[in-house]
């Protein structure tokens, strides 16, 4: 997004040491990384969705059954976090909202904010993947519980949960550029990181990054008693044991750290504990600030630390006087997290630099990952064994049970990362390119080579277009000069061109025009010379950097909308990631394309307004102080680039034919009669420059 050099803000990218890094290579690559331009307006449509949503009736998604039940409007996949309406609940909407088809095509984006508003309502809920601060919603990490400040989410989707909570929606925002956190990072020359957990995702490492993971051993042997999971029937049964154990371990001076995986599940602990009378600390998304604060006492002798995953990380839990007699810091689990290396970290807070230390997990067959991974299985073992609620049942098998289920959601992640990454290698591509091209500009290279090498471009496929039959009869020459006009401000008429003793050909006609567009470009050049040196360079770099930025604005747009809908493809038996880098590729052959001609029509059609003009041919501040803030405007305003030729070669080439313009109002040309006169439009001019009458002396 940078417009001069100054802005640029980073040094080129050549070694990389990531903390955490699994945290940010791995749990975080899920999603593109985004940067947001200028917002639109809010619509009040996504209140409206809001309301019709919160009458509707979801149900969970059952692989198992065949028809939706009679009274559902739509069903929610808590696995894939995803939606889908049943026609009901399509009717009620477009009664509602009193659209008579919500699929029509000028409906489109309305069919996003009804699937937006059902995953708000259904799949996102305050405490849990968010929390509501000071009005606004805000995001809270599913791996760190903690609030992620000026993250958004996309497509609707954040707005959408605002419209459901009742506050104030935010603007959406225009995508300036997007990147995935892997091919970031893999612009690195070397990349490395420490973490304490990466050997569960060594395979994703190596397969990504390359990078291998190393395993170095602990300074002082572990001595912390890592105890099996204890599984309830349900999670009632499970937070009695929790408060009975952690009430047990405070009376006789053992401090406890206790993690949850969400605000909710830990603000519903604080409150068993303050009916159980047992003085508890809580940390969690909406404490943050207190972080090191509160984790600093978590070991004095009998604390009771609530926390969300991050349970102080970096933090050194102290173990006060005593502790160590009693057994060191126990660490609770109230829930399994799908990762793994979550779990590990949060066991890690325990039995630092050799001390002693207990971890155990409390699950229940109605915790997510259970219900949704190895419920079944789980719940048959329990009926077969007659264990009564408040039982827990602790065995090897059962542990493995969870940690297999684990393991899915890991490879499920990983999946999915990699799909995202085989869709954004297409757009790295791409992005290479642009950002090649804008740093060139930055840069401040001489790009007037390479503009010519555009204009002739240009020209070639106005020929084209208006030259498509066999024979020359069928040529539109009188559109061709119409269109020639608008391109570039060419004065040739279709008469002269038949008037020429030469044959017409396409080689010929692009002759003609290549060698007048460019005497037009040079005739610029000079005129903006003269009001300040170099100024011409700074015009085409500044021109060039708008269209490309407005160009690929739209272009990263229009990939989002094939993205959405290229998987459809696969119904006709098509491999939609084939399909997406096939079309992908054409529509940016496309965006070269229009990014060529419109500068080439911007930069012949760009005028100083008076008033600038002069404050340059006033100003002694170097050329690139001004560029940026030139006033500009254009002959066109109204369209730009392809179009404008098109449509000047259809409307207006017949009055051009017989109509010429002079160049250049404020350089007329010298009149020479008598035997100048008589010299031929194609003959050497009398003057001695070497070039055609026509161009030069004739023009």
């Amino acid at each position: 997004m940078a417009v001069s050099h100054e802005e640029l803000v980073q040094r080129g990218h050549h070694y990389a040491i990531v903390d955490e890094v699994d945290s940010i290579l791995i749990d975080e690559a899920r999603t593109p990384l985004i940067i947001s331009g200028q917002p639109e307006t809010a619509a009040k449509i996504y209140y409206d969705f809001a309301r019709v949503a919160k009458q509707l009736h979801g149900v969970r998604a059952d692989p198992l059954r065949k028809e939706p039940p009679p009274d559902a409007d739509y069903e929610y996949d808590e696995k894939h976090m995803t939606v889908s309406p049943f026609p009901p609940g399509i009717e009620k909407i477009e009664r509602a909202l009193r659209i008579e088809n919500l699929y029509a095509p000028q409906n489109s984006q309305l069919v996003n904010h009804m699937i937006q508003a059902m995953r708000a309502q259904s799949l996102y809920h305050s405490d849990v993947e968010y929390v509501i601060q000071e009005g606004e919603v805000k995001i809270v990490d599913e791996f760190t519980g903690r609030i992620m400040e000026g993250r958004r989410w996309s497509e609707g989707l954040h707005q959408a949960v605002e419209a459901k909570e009742g506050v104030r929606i935010r603007e959406e925002h225009v995508t300036q550029a997007t990147i995935t956190l892997q091919n970031y990072f893999r612009l690195y020359e070397k990349l490395a990181g420490m973490t304490g957990t990466a050997k569960t995702e060594e395979k994703e490492f190596v397969e990504i990054y390359g990078l291998d993971v190393i395993e170095i051993p602990t300074n002082m042997p572990v001595v912390r008693d890592d105890k099996n999971d204890l599984i309830f029937k349900n999670k009632e049964g499970k937070f009695n044991a929790v408060v009975q154990d952690i009430k047990e371990r405070s009376e006789r001076g053992q401090p406890i750290l206790v993690g949850t995986i969400a605000v909710e599940t830990s603000e519903y602990l604080a409150q068993l504990l303050d009916r159980a009378g047992v003085p508890h600390n809580v940390l969690n998304a909406k404490q943050h600030e207190r972080e090191a604060e509160i984790i600093k006492d978590a070991g004095q002798p009998g604390a009771v630390t609530i926390a969300t995953n991050m349970a102080g990380r970096g933090v050194d839990i102290q173990l006060g006087p005593g502790v160590i007699e009693v057994g060191g810091l126990c660490v609770i689990g109230t829930e399994r997290h799908e990762a793994r290396r979550i779990d590990n970290q949060l066991r890690g807070r325990s039995g630092r630099q050799g001390d002693p230390g207990e971890s155990r997990f409390y699950l229940s067959g109605d915790d997510d990952l259970v219900r949704l991974f190895a419920g079944d299985r789980i719940k048959r073992v329990m009926e077969i064994s007659h264990v009564p609620e408040e039982e827990p049942i602790e065995h090897r098998i059962l542990s493995r049970q969870i940690e297999g289920a684990q393991k899915k959601v890991e490879e499920m992640n990983f999946v999915s990362r990699k799909h995202v990454l085989k869709y954004d290698e297409v757009m790295n591509m791409q992005r290479q390119v642009i950002y090649e091209q804008r740093r060139r500009v930055l840069d401040g290279e001489d790009l007037s080579e390479e503009i010519k090498g555009w204009i002739e471009e240009a020209i070639g496929r106005v020929i084209a277009n208006f030259t498509s039959g066999e024979l020359e009869e069928e040529w539109d020459l009188v559109g061709l000069c119409g269109a020639m006009q608008a391109l570039y401000g060419s004065t040739i008429t279709a008469e002269e061109l038949k008037e020429d003793e030469v044959e017409l050909d396409r080689s010929s006609l692009a002759e003609e025009f290549v060698a007048d567009s460019l005497d037009e470009y040079k005739a610029k050049d000079e005129e903006f010379e003269k009001l300040q040196p170099d100024l011409m360079r700074d015009l085409e770099r500044f021109i060039v950097l708008q269209v490309v930025d407005n160009r690929w604005r739209e272009h990263l747009d229009n990939m989002d909308y094939l993205r959405e809908g290229v998987h459809l493809r696969a119904m006709a038996q098509k491999d939609p990631l084939v399909e997406y880098t096939s079309e992908g590729h054409g529509m940016f052959d496309e965006l070269g394309t229009a990014i060529r001609e419109e500068v080439v029509f911007t930069l012949f059609h760009v005028q100083l307004e008076p008033q600038d003009a002069q404050a340059l041919v006033e100003t002694t501040a170097p050329a690139a102080d001004t560029t940026p803030g030139m006033g500009l405007s254009y002959e066109h305003e109204s369209v730009a680039g392809a179009d404008a030729i098109a449509a000047a070669g259809e409307t207006a080439g017949a009055v051009l034919a017989t109509e010429s313009r002079p160049r250049r109002s404020d350089s007329p040309q010298q009149r020479v009669v008598s035997e100048h006169d008589k010299v031929g439009r194609n003959d050497p001019c009398w003057c001695g420059s070497g070039r055609k009458f026509k161009r030069c002396h004739g023009a």
